[in-house]
């Protein structure tokens, strides 16, 4: 396979109905070199996998030429962007719609209120056929040129329905109009349908006119985020501050950002400091603290202070760029559904223009009187009312709100067949560190051995440690904050468990409990004890150590996210099952699960253990999300159904995972699986009314109740309800933008309760106990030593004095606890 497979979005002119977005995917697919293609009708763009050795997009673009519409390629000949081309036409396409449906609806009423009460005189008869050949060969003329463009290229779609349609009831009633006794001197009564081809073009062109509006709000979301880069930016020379448009500035450039100014590409701030509005990232209002060596961001606010900062990434490497690129991405996907209903669309014009000739053929042979009129008119309202364009936008409406949505709230969806399988999510796998938990561990206590030779040990310890990237390692190097290490020979990480090197010819490790026991290596009598005991108060133990025995162990501790709670509760409610998936100890994994409301854990797991987990799951029929870093966690991720990366911005590879949560907040999990049924759940209303409108319509419109209660159709109305069948469709995807997706803030009742605690001696004593009881789950504890009072809140169900105080002398030791 060729390295140069590229993925491109393209903006496609000239589409009028889902039929003709089937047209366009079927060409592109059939272009040699082309992996894939996937075209979005409502978005008018097409999704293009190719290889660029094989197939270029001057190929792409003659295909498209070829089957009647136009490719816009990524740079015009006058340096506009394709977007900015078909925001262009796409613009002046609305006007000229906007002017051709003023003109259809003036001159319809007029035709309509002519042929309901003047249509006696034969001066009105003619004035009707003016109006309406106006109406036909102007406002309408669209309907013809695409039709006739169609035809040469042998296919059809819904403009051919409309123009056979009235096309058909135009010429008949000239014919009739010229040449009355033509059926006088048969016997029958020559009809004029003038005001039904007008009319029906009328409220076409109205329909198209509120679907085209409404399918621009679809698409907010791109435009919002587009919006969100300043055009020009300060940038600071040899000379001073200078504006400088945003496409000029390079990486290296200094950049000088004034209050209430947008941040234009990314960089690290260099001087000065400010709070700065990231909600654009993180979907969360509150203002974040930037200062020398923070990362800043495109597209997020400054605030009130200024300061300095040199650019990172720029252009299309900026974050916001990325998230641009995957929303347009996501929203320019197929839903797995879709593809059924783009083989209905292929196939709907044809169909419904032989129903036509099977209706008229029906009525001409077994009607009793006005045979031809009524054959005439049925045929007509049958390629009237039938509507393609409801089925081809039911899906897409609805995934571009929904994945615009989700961006908006800082929840980047990869694409619309990942937003179809977090609605069927019913299990959801989570990693310990930095997705329960904050991510940013600190050691909380540590335990030398008499006999080691502390300095020299540490030294080891920190030169062992800082060349891991793993979280616990950061906080142990932060801890030992050494300025002269000692560097380690054959380092190497041991996954899952730790690290080692070789250091004079002996070897060091240091990691988890299972790696000293998987070594062999030995560990005193009281750092056992101790070590299990840190393990129970839900932190993580790290050992020092080189082949034969323990030197040093650290408790790391890492607080549980104040939202992992509630949204795990959240979660749990919503009928899915969650489980806490770690290489962690058992026993702080198991602490931590408590706290956090999680009923399954599995710890001390590898990550190929992780995989084998996620794929026993998926054997007991689950669909499984995972959320992880997107990195440590890559084989278990791969493996889910739902591959869920935490992290903000820059801190994430975004392609390692179907969805990313740009701000860590675990509540977005469930808010992501509620937008999914969200929008799930609309898709089929959409499809639902789109084929029912069709079942139903079309045999009405054949006269399938006239033997029943004489009833026909006219061709007027089946003109309306088609041109509304669309925009209600839309209009039902649009009511998404209006739903609240997030969670309403649980509120668990609390009761505080005051106890003596007797036996403290000392601050270490205190800090004891209050550890103790913070370890229990639904409890939050303050003890103070003079007075020695611990302050005991319960969040849940409240434990007596029994309970607590055999927790406190299992734990803690002999301190007596007597209520206030």
């Amino acid at each position: 396979m060729s390295n140069k497979v590229r993925k491109e979005t393209f903006p496609i002119v000239g589409m009028s109905c889902a039929s003709c977005a089937a047209r366009v995917d079927k060409t592109l697919n059939g272009v040699k070199g082309v992996e894939s293609a996937n075209v979005n009708y409502a978005a008018a763009t097409a999704q293009v996998v190719f290889d660029e050795e094989v197939c270029s997009i001057g190929n792409l673009q003659a295909a498209v030429h070829h089957a009647g519409y136009e490719l816009l390629a990524s740079t015009s000949k006058d340096g506009k962007s394709a977007m900015d081309e078909a925001a262009e036409e796409c613009k002046k396409r609305f006007e000229a719609l906007k002017r051709d449906a003023l003109i259809a609806g003036i001159l319809g009423v007029a035709v309509f209120v002519l042929s309901m009460f003047f249509m006696e005189s034969d001066v009105v008869k003619y004035i009707i056929w003016a109006l309406s050949t106006v109406v036909i060969f102007f406002p309408g003329r669209r309907f013809y040129v695409n039709a006739w463009r169609q035809l040469m290229h042998f296919t059809s779609n819904m403009d051919t329905l409309v123009a056979v349609s009235t096309g058909i009831a135009y010429l008949f009633s000239v014919f009739n109009l010229l040449m009355p006794e033509f059926w006088l001197s048969r016997g029958v009564t020559p009809h004029l349908y003038f005001e039904s081809s007008t009319v029906i073009i009328a409220f076409i062109l109205l329909g198209r006119l509120l679907e085209s509006r409404a399918k621009q709000n679809t698409s907010d979301a791109i435009g919002k985020l587009m919006g969100l880069q300043p055009k020009l930016v300060t940038v600071v020379g040899a000379t001073g501050e200078e504006l400088r448009p945003v496409d000029k500035v390079q990486v290296g450039d200094m950049i000088a950002v004034h209050p209430g100014e947008r941040i234009a590409v990314d960089g690290v701030v260099v001087e000065g400091e400010s709070y700065v509005d990231e909600s654009m990232l993180s979907g969360e209002p509150v203002p974040v603290l930037k200062q020398q060596d923070t990362q800043v961001y495109a597209g997020t606010m400054n605030q009130k202070g200024a300061f300095r900062f040199r650019a990172g990434k720029v252009g299309a490497d900026t974050v916001l760029s990325q998230i641009i690129r995957m929303v347009q991405d996501a929203q320019g996907s197929k839903a797995p559904i879709q593809k059924t209903v783009d083989r209905v669309a292929s196939i709907f014009v044809p169909t419904i223009i032989s129903i036509a000739i099977f209706t008229f053929v029906m009525w001409s042979i077994f009607a009793t009187e006005e045979a031809f009129p009524h054959a005439l008119l049925t045929a007509v309202t049958v390629l009237i009312i039938a509507c393609p364009c409801a089925l081809g936008l039911a899906t897409p409406t609805a995934i571009m709100v929904g994945i615009g949505k989700g961006a908006e709230m800082g929840i980047l969806i990869k694409d619309a067949e990942s937003l179809e399988i977090a609605h069927n999510t019913n299990c959801v796998v989570l990693d310990k560190t930095g997705t329960v938990t904050e991510g940013h561990p600190e050691v909380a206590d540590v335990l030398w051995e008499d006999d080691a030779d502390q300095n020299k040990l540490e030294a080891l310890l920190y030169g062992l440690e800082h060349r891991s990237e793993h979280p616990i390692s950061d906080a142990v190097v932060r801890f030992l904050g050494m300025q002269n290490a000692a560097e380690p020979a054959a380092f190497a990480v041991i996954p899952g468990k730790g690290v080692t090197g070789n250091y004079e010819g002996v070897t060091y490790y240091a990691g988890s409990l299972s790696l000293m026991t998987d070594k062999g290596i030995r560990l005193s009598a009281y750092m056992k004890a101790k070590c299990k005991r840190w393990a129970s108060d839900a932190h993580t133990v790290v050992v020092f150590a080189d082949a034969e025995r323990a030197f040093a162990a650290f408790a790391v501790s890492d607080k549980i996210k104040p939202t992992s709670v509630a949204a795990i509760s959240h979660l749990h409610d919503m009928g899915v099952e969650v489980v806490l998936l770690t290489g962690d100890n058992r026993g702080a994994a198991e602490a931590v699960a408590r706290k956090a409301g999680i009923r399954q854990v599995v710890a001390e797991a590898l990550p190929q253990d992780k995989a084998d987990f996620i794929k026993k799951l998926q054997q007991e029929g689950k669909v499984v999300a995972m959320a992880g870093d997107g990195i440590n966690d890559s084989a278990a991720l791969a493996q889910a159904d739902l591959s869920i990366a935490m992290g903000r911005g820059s801190d994430i590879a975004m392609d390692t995972a179907t969805v990313t949560i740009l701000s860590s907040d675990l509540e977005k999990i469930p808010e992501m699986i509620h937008l999914s049924r969200l929008t799930v759940k609309t898709i089929r209303q959409n499809l639902v009314w789109a084929f029912v409108y069709n079942m139903i319509g079309v045999p009405i419109a054949a006269g399938a109740l006239y033997p029943i209660n004489g009833f026909l159709l006219n061709p007027m109305i089946g003109g309306a309800a088609m041109a509304f069948s669309s925009v209600s469709v839309v209009s039902n995807s649009l009511r998404l933008k209006r739903k609240k997706i997030q969670l309403t803030q649980k509120t668990i009742k609390t009761m505080t309760k005051k106890f003596s605690v007797d036996g403290m001696m000392c601050d270490h004593c205190r800090r004891h106990v209050e550890d103790t009881l913070n370890s229990i789950e639904g409890v939050k504890a303050t003890v103070t030593l003079n007075p020695a009072v611990a302050e005991v809140e319960f969040g849940g169900k409240e434990l007596s004095l029994d309970e607590l105080q055999e927790v406190v002398l299992d734990k803690a030791g002999d301190y007596k606890m007597k209520a206030l």
